[in-house]
């Protein structure tokens, strides 16, 4: 089960023998799992930035020599800086490299001198189950009986629990308890051992740790309990991952701790001036639902695709709540809203825009989903109401790189929550969702649709602290940036860190303190924090929050790279990827190989430098499959004397393609061809785990659909229902009956009709919580402001006059 961990990987072959030639291409022999010996792991956490140090042992415990491989998965929040990989034979150390500052020809050159190391990155492609990011490095040949010692570093922003802790979770690949090697796969004993040690620190101090294993004593290393040491006691645990939770003292709306700059770097630099790590994290209570929110919600429809839209939207705009503004765009090759800029939610208005909105998809040309967007962000947003997209896509626009670019300019000031219906279009939607804070969704097909874009609308209803602001105060000569932008505003459930950079210099920064306020309205109400840290940098000089505030830079630098505009924003942002080691799609990794020195190298030999060549070494996507594993390894049959035919295809086929290559540059095209650019793509490394795959569906979910639609069209936007025909024809009552069973204390019809609603939506045999949960809450809400008094005798009819026993509570009695 090699795919859900990764490590060393290896492809071995038997001894040559005669007898056999292979024709065409390489057999692909299946990759299989190199046994970890030990793993040795230095974690350092400071709030909510983690940086992680290991040591990777692994053996060849087979009789034949193998290919190794290491891969290591990635998530969105982690960020490898540093790489490296010793044996007996040779040393290959990972570094980063100007894409443009290389000839591309030279390269592939020397890297097609490493025998089957391409291959291999396409065999992981071809064979792994996973789908996601991985760093990939090609480390050679491994003889038998022989070690590798792998030690690479990453930094990584760590999640915020609703009780003010950080979340630490060790990768598998560190801890890979799911690989059952076939010497204890039904032992379930661990073949490796691990040894775990974690620094924590933060100037509010270390509270508590909690975790999943067992741990040592907390032992505090300074007297204001600000740092503190644990770590990992007797075996660790072989049937799950290790996590660990750390508390910090005053779980506080806002923090700040000032990391020290690297000593070698120029002042002035990223890497030289102190950094401030911010962490803003509003306490926000939970709303009453139904209730009268604010919020600006744009829905994007492609053009293509609007014959499946219309469910969904119908139930989305009935959904919304009132005192909110909305807008619709039918995205084809124009982009044309139905109002020209977003306009109050009120029924005559809905009516309105339902009736604009074309009921067939046209298939006429290329979307213009960028033309869209430039022209949302153009219109400005009603003052006070945050603005959130809602983008449906079918196909994927030939602009793609433009359209992230845009949002990435914009992402400080609204959210997006795509839903894709095609494999194409799955990368973009979830660059959009990430780079905004929202959520990506894929959705297999129409019988999901409705209930995973309202399962989105109300993570998009929670409250949140608008109008987000910083201001600093700092000793003279002193003055902070922010780098990337502070958040105009944060959810509930969310929380943002922030990186500061202070520039300039004081007299003592021993003593000296800066003030950080933090203001903000929540429900209406101005907000105020404010709060004091010492400017005396800390650290351990491992610049986790550097090399984090690093990728926050590329980030805001890189659209502008692929804008085009100058190139200044490129040559930055290519100097940040190469000083902090943090990759960015400017940038690409190349292996170096250093061969050992021998024993027997003396005199003259000794003086020359070591002989260094490329091998592989790469950031790659994975697609995953749907192959069935097992615990014990797959076997293969090798046709007797293969090895010796492929080696012998391959040096030959070696020395054609450098031949090739060595050609002088004649015919059509005989001038020097320039190299193009690289493509700048931030969809190139997407994270297949961020992915919102739709599991609700299932024909009973479409006749759900179809049950309730009449019902649903018919309800106003305050969340009331008429007394009419067509209410009494969705609910299968006759009318002259809804009216001669309404109680005589209802004093408008309307009330009747909307507890009716709400009954029939409740039946016991029905369930349309899923689709029906925020127009039933308000519904409840429109009541309880008009006729309290009333639901018991209404309630009571209506479970009598439709056969039901709706509890009381549903109307919050």
């Amino acid at each position: 089960m090699w795919h859900q961990s990764f490590g060393l990987l290896g492809k071995s072959y038997t001894h040559d023998t005669t007898g056999s030639f292979l024709l065409g291409k390489w057999l692909h022999v299946p990759l299989h799992t190199i046994p970890l010996c030990s793993a040795v792991v230095d974690v350092a956490i400071q709030d909510y930035v983690a940086d992680v140090a290991s040591e990777l042992t692994y053996q060849n415990k087979s009789q034949i020599s193998t290919e190794i491989l290491f891969v290591f998965p990635l998530s969105p929040h982690i960020a490898i800086y540093s790489f490296q990989a010793c044996s007996e034979d040779a040393k290959v150390q990972a570094m980063l490299q100007d894409k443009l500052s290389v000839s591309p020809p030279t390269q592939a050159q020397q890297l097609h001198k490493t025998t089957g190391s391409w291959e291999n990155l396409e065999c992981l492609r071809d064979q792994s189950e996973y789908g996601g990011e991985v760093f990939a490095c090609f480390l050679g040949t491994l003889s038998p009986g022989s070690e590798v010692v792998v030690t690479f570093r990453y930094v990584q922003e760590l999640p915020r629990e609703p009780d003010g802790a950080a979340h630490f979770v060790l990768p598998p690949t560190l801890h890979p308890y799911r690989k059952l090697y076939s010497s204890n796969c039904l032992t379930g004993k661990l073949p490796y051992s691990l040894l775990l040690t974690a620094s924590l620190q933060s100037p509010r101090g270390v509270a508590n740790v909690q975790a999943n294993f067992t741990l040592t004593t907390l032992i505090y290393t300074a007297q204001d309990c600000s740092t503190a040491q644990v770590s990992l006691t007797g075996s660790p645990p072989s049937h799950h991952d290790l996590e660990m939770w750390v508390y910090f003292g005053d779980p506080s709306a806002v923090s700040a701790v000032v990391e020290k700059g690297d000593p070698g770097a120029p002042p002035g630099s990223l890497l030289g001036d102190p950094m401030v790590l911010v962490t803003l994290a509003p306490s926000i209570p939970e709303a009453v639902p139904g209730q009268h929110e604010s919020g600006e919600f744009i829905f994007l429809l492609d053009s293509t695709f609007l014959d499946h839209a219309q469910d969904s939207l119908l139930f989305l705009l009935k959904s919304l709540p009132l005192g909110c503004y909305f807008n619709i765009y039918c995205y084809g090759e124009t982009s044309v809203g139905i109002y020209p800029q977003s306009i109050e939610y009120t029924q005559d208005n809905l009516n309105e825009a339902m009736q604009h909105v074309p009921s067939t998809s046209s298939s006429l040309g290329d979307t213009n989903l960028l033309g869209t967007l430039r022209s949302i962000y153009n219109t400005p947003h009603p003052h006070g109401h945050m603005r959130q997209l809602f983008i449906f896509m079918d196909g994927l626009p030939p602009d793609k790189e433009a359209v992230v670019a845009e949002v990435c300019r914009h992402r400080n000031s609204h959210r997006c929550f795509s839903f894709c219906f095609s494999e194409d279009s799955a990368a973009l939607a979830t660059a959009l969702a990430r780079e905004t804070g929202g959520e990506a969704t894929y959705i297999p097909s129409d019988d999901s649709m409705t209930a995973v874009v309202l399962k989105c609308l109300k993570q998009a209803l929670k409250p949140a602290a608008e109008g987000i602001s910083l201001s600093w105060t700092m000793p003279c000569g002193l003055e902070v940036e922010v780098l990337g932008g502070t958040p105009q505003f944060i959810f509930q459930g969310q929380h943002s860190l922030l990186y500061a950079q202070i520039h300039g210099q004081t007299q003592d920064v021993t003593v000296a303190k800066g003030v950080m306020t933090l203001q903000y309205s929540l429900d209406g109400q101005d907000v105020t924090h404010t709060i004091e840290f010492p400017l005396c940098p800390k650290g351990d000089g491992r610049l986790a929050g550097h090399r984090l505030a690093a990728r926050c830079l590329l980030k805001r630098l890189l659209p502008e790279a692929a804008s085009g505009s100058g190139d200044e924003p490129r040559h930055r942002a290519v100097e940040i990827s190469l000083t902090s080691g943090i990759f960015c799609p400017l940038t690409s990794y190349v292996g170096i190989r250093t061969p050992q020195r021998v024993t027997w190298y003396r005199g003259l030999l000794e003086l020359l430098p070591p002989r260094q060549s490329l091998i592989p070494c790469q950031i790659i996507e994975l697609h995953g499959s749907h192959k069935a594993s097992s615990c014990y390894p797959r076997s293969i049959w090798v046709p007797p004397g293969w090895l010796t035919a492929v080696c012998a295809s391959w040096l030959a086929l070696c020395r054609l393609t450098h031949g090739i290559a060595s050609l002088p540059q004649r015919g059509p095209c005989s001038k020097a061809c320039k190299t193009a650019p690289p493509s700048i793509s931030s969809l190139t490394y997407v994270d297949s785990r961020e992915f919102l795959l739709s599991t609700i569906s299932g024909p009973w979910f479409t006749d759900a659909v179809a049950e309730c639609q009449d019902l649903v069209a018919l309800q106003n936007v305050d969340g009331s229902w008429a007394l009419s025909s067509g209410l009494a024809s969705a609910l299968e009552v006759d009318e002259f009956e809804i009216k001669g069973k309404m109680p005589g204390v209802v004093t408008d019809p309307s009330i009747w009709a909307t507890v009716l609603a709400v009954t029939w939506l409740h039946r016991h045999d029905k369930c349309y919580q899923d689709l029906c949960e925020l127009l039933k809450a308000k519904a409840v809400t429109w009541l309880c402001s008009r006729a309290v008094c009333q639901l018991d005798k209404c309630l009571e009819a209506a479970n009598t006059l439709l056969g039901t026993n709706v509890k009381s509570s549903v109307f919050r009695l």
